[in-house]
């Protein structure tokens, strides 16, 4: 019996100094991944010098949603379908009021509205200035330029055509052709000769139709 109470503390004994040798190797190990570390800190302080950590903010990134597509394709196929419906063949001269320098107004449109605009009395939304443009080039840009307005729900814009001054003859070539441009565009109920200060005998403002932007 005392034989082998001796051989159980022996094997405690071992057992005890197994333990001991496996956490002194544990810790032996934990020293040296801190004295790694502790280097590896130390090398990257020296190769980005210091550093200040960001504040924490309590914030949640999300996914921002991501824009509508763009009807691009529909936008250059009402362009077009605009650009071709403004002809200069059309003789629009017989719509034209010439007791005011050529004004003109949808019928069933309040004269009152007319005078409005001949005076000066709409605030001017948006303008274009077709100056130097060839023909083509200038019924494209205000078909396009109409075409804003009236995403954007502008209703009164003006039309800078020139004095024709540069032209052959002197003569206002281009004011003529924006004449008949604008009366065949249904969305353009009314336009006047400018005031002396919007631009006078080379400008004209024009009245667009009510539209909703589109949201």
């Amino acid at each position: 019996m005392k034989t082998r109470s001796l051989q159980d503390l022996a094997a405690l004994r071992d057992a005890l100094q197994r333990d001991e040798a496996e956490a002194a190797r544990r810790r032996a190990a934990e020293q040296a991944e801190q004295q790694r570390q502790e280097l590896a800190r130390t090398a990257f302080a020296r190769a980005v010098g210091p550093v200040q950590p960001l504040p924490a903010q309590d914030r949640v990134h999300g996914h921002a949603p991501r824009p509508e597509p763009l009807p691009r394709q529909r936008e250059a196929d009402e362009r077009a379908a605009l650009r071709e419906a403004l002809s200069d063949e059309v003789d629009v001269e017989s719509l034209l009021l010439t007791d005011d320098g050529l004004s003109f107004r949808r019928p069933g449109l309040p004269a009152e509205v007319l005078t409005r605009l001949r005076r000066g009395q709409w605030a001017i939304q948006a303008q274009i200035d077709l100056h130097g443009l060839r023909r083509d080039e200038a019924r494209d840009a205000l078909a396009a330029f109409v075409r804003q307005a009236l995403q954007r729900s502008q209703r009164c814009v003006r039309v800078v055509h020139g004095k024709g001054l540069g032209s052959p003859g002197r003569e206002p070539v281009l004011k003529a052709k924006v004449q008949r441009w604008l009366a065949q565009c249904s969305e353009v109920i009314a336009f006047t000769q400018a005031t002396a200060p919007q631009g006078g005998a080379g400008a004209l403002v024009v009245l667009l139709e009510r539209r909703q932007a589109p949201r």
